[in-house]
């Protein structure tokens, strides 16, 4: 299965907070032996944000929202979520159960927006104060706030996906190439043919450029299982020294 992001809100896209969503969820993932295959930035436009959810429902990726899902004007989130769905919005009995733990008996009808959730959904529990986000069909909406949404996404991996955990480690190696023969370009052909031998990899080449604008060195690599990335690395350090291109391992 594929894994997505979709972090939502104007305060990101216009600088007014830094997203900490993105790097957490590549780290909550690569704990356990899982990676991210896309992410997208979207702001609080509640259109955008259905079309998008549209295309990941029927793509069938598992996906964890961030943001938009409060009782403000300016959150889109349930809404956009419940037009992709073709379904209304409706107070969830468990989400309200989960609001009266935290509030007691000072619920009023704002506070029940926070429990107005599409037709259908199940609840994430959220540790943090009670007011529980929503999922459904593999997408997992969150709240903004990092202090609740990080534990609740490792909730939803951990009780939802620890089959797909770790089934097959993944390495990454590299070579540090430096000197005059040490470009993208000069290298293109051997990086084609070890895409085409190995489909299973991921090749990467990371150029890197000083702050006086020189270039340092060209790091070139793969990810994949350890054996696999073994025997490439040799294959490519071989031709990389047959080229008479200068080396290091990548530490």
């Amino acid at each position: 299965m594929n894994f997505g992001a979709l972090i939502i809100g104007d305060e990101i896209l216009s600088g007014k907070r830094v997203d900490q969503h993105f790097k957490k969820i590549v780290s909550l993932l690569a704990a356990r032996g899982l990676r991210l295959s896309w992410a997208e930035y979207l702001g609080d436009e509640r259109s955008r944000i259905a079309a998008t959810l549209k295309r990941s429902f029927a793509a069938g990726d598992v996906v964890f929202s961030f943001g938009g899902i409060g009782n403000t004007p300016d959150d889109h989130t349930r809404q956009a979520a419940a037009i992709a769905l073709g379904v209304d919005l409706v107070l969830h009995p468990e989400a309200e159960r989960e609001l009266h733990v935290r509030f007691g008996d000072d619920i009023n009808d704002a506070r029940l927006l926070l429990a107005t959730f599409p037709r259908g959904v199940d609840i994430v529990p959220n540790p943090f104060n009670r007011i529980a986000g929503f999922c459904v069909r593999n997408h997992y909406f969150l709240p903004g706030f990092p202090q609740m949404a990080h534990p609740m996404a490792e909730w939803a991996l951990d009780t939802f996906y620890p089959h797909l955990f770790n089934r097959k480690p993944v390495v990454d190696r590299a070579l540090l190439l430096t000197g005059p023969k040490a470009y993208e370009s000069a290298l293109l052909d051997l990086m084609q043919r070890i895409v085409a031998d190995y489909p299973a990899l991921r090749l990467f080449s990371l150029p890197s450029i000083g702050e006086d604008g020189q270039r340092r060195h060209l790091e070139l690599g793969v990810e994949g299982e350890s054996l696999v990335v073994e025997q490439v690395m040799e294959e490519i350090r071989q031709e990389v020294e047959r080229r008479g291109i200068t080396w290091a391992w990548r530490d």
